[in-house]
């Protein structure tokens, strides 16, 4: 605190005391925040009238890419937390849109399936993910969407193997 007889501090006088550097918004890593939560707001806007959230279309497209995965493995995959994953299969088995079935050869595992609906929905949420594409990369052009998905598949390699 300044008393009455101190003279307040000047602009230099802070700088070792800033909680981060004047560039911190100018990172790649906050530019990639930033797209993926624009990405991402706009995928729960076109989903919405489909009565999916995008965390829906998430989960239906990584069992249709991958048949048979546990919740565990998706859970691992997704990045969130088991609990996460089963209420969201609960979710989707109720709207008949997955199904669990027993693994052929440990009982007490439970592997995830599409069914026929889920099939269904996810093919009407990826129409809409693919005209999201599609926007990209009409603002971009080809050839800079191409660049960025090359630049983005970079920067996981580059994070995996820090």
């Amino acid at each position: 605190m300044i008393g009455n007889n101190e003279e307040p501090l000047g602009p230099d006088a802070l700088d070792n005391e800033e909680p981060v550097g004047l560039d911190a918004l100018d990172r790649v890593t906050w530019a990639l925040r930033r797209a993926e939560l624009a990405v991402q707001a706009l995928k729960e806007q076109r989903l919405r009238p489909l009565g999916m959230a995008a965390s829906h279309y998430t989960l239906l497209i990584s069992v249709h890419a991958d048949p048979g995965l546990t919740g565990a493995e998706l859970a691992r995959r997704l990045n969130v937390t088991p609990q996460a994953v089963a209420s969201l299969v609960a979710r989707l088995e109720s709207r008949g849109q997955l199904e669990r079935r027993e693994h052929p050869r440990h009982r007490h595992v439970q592997e995830l399936h599409l069914t026929e609906a889920g099939r269904d929905s996810l093919r009407n949420a990826d129409a809409v993910i693919v005209g999201i594409e599609g926007r990209i990369a009409e603002k971009l052009g080809l050839r800079k969407a191409a660049q960025l998905r090359t630049l983005l598949d970079e920067v996981a390699d580059v994070v995996r193997e820090a």
